[in-house]
């Protein structure tokens, strides 16, 4: 396989909580010399593009805002598709800034759609139950993500999943999931490098969103053992990378 792009996950793969992983910072400009186009494809609903470009670039990361894909993108994109635009945001940190100008954060009444992310300690019960009345008052569920869990500066830390999943449960309504492991997400950075699935790569720590949602939509999964990588993964899970690496340092060995 010829890869001319790669899409790469943030946290785990680059840095660990505030730490660089080792080696991850000459990728970058290995990539740049080679002609191999990438974007930033993550998860994380807790920083808006810019803070997370600003977190990048103090670790020593050359990587411009516009290369980095999150969830909210692909919410507003469906939002504006489907005409939503009243909501409930179930959110923490900055993310909201990526949201200005977007529709009404209003549930004073009925909304068109409740909108969750790692929300952190913003997960009360009230506010779950918030969002409950309204997905059982007509209104759809948008999940950012639905990550199990993710590996925090302290460790394993739960992620939006758990609580995406008890909202299905009690509604009976599916959610629509925006980040990874949705196509739809990965198509739209696919279209901002102009390239097809099979010309393109995704690395990520983990096996379930990254790997298995890349490999769903005809996109190679590369493993890193780095972040949330647990061994038991491998062993316990029905999806086959297509390459693991030790991380992704080791990149260049497999392009």
């Amino acid at each position: 396989m010829g890869v001319k792009g790669l899409l790469i996950d943030l946290d785990g793969v680059l840095y660990v909580g505030d730490k660089p992983v080792d080696g991850a910072r000459d990728v970058i400009p290995y990539l740049i010399k080679n002609d191999i186009a990438f974007r930033v494809l993550s998860n994380t609903t807790r920083k808006c593009r810019r803070t997370i470009a600003e977190k990048l670039a103090a670790m020593g990361f050359d990587i411009p805002e516009e290369y980095i894909f999150t969830p909210p993108l692909a919410a507003i994109a469906h939002m504006k598709k489907t005409k939503l635009n009243r909501y409930y945001r179930l959110t923490t940190g900055d993310v909201d800034q990526d949201f200005n100008g977007i529709g009404l954060n209003d549930c004073s009444g009925q909304v068109d759609c409740v909108i969750l992310g790692d929300a952190g300690d913003a997960i009360t019960y009230d506010n779950l139950n918030r969002a409950f009345r309204q997905i059982m008052g007509g209104a759809e569920l948008i999940a950012l993500e639905r990550d199990r869990y993710w590996m925090a500066h302290d460790g394993l830390a739960l992620s939006a999943g758990p609580f995406v999943t008890a909202l299905e449960f009690a509604t009976g309504k599916k959610a629509t999931v925006v980040g990874k492991p949705s196509r739809a997400f990965f198509e739209l950075a696919l279209r901002d490098m102009d390239l097809q699935t099979d010309q393109v790569a995704m690395v990520g720590d983990d096996i379930v969103t990254d790997v298995g949602g890349a490999q769903a939509a005809g996109i190679p999964g590369i493993l890193v053992r780095t972040g949330k990588f647990r061994e038991r993964d491998l062993i316990q899970g029905a999806i086959t990378p297509w390459k693991i690496i030790d991380s992704i340092a080791n990149l260049q060995e497999i392009l």
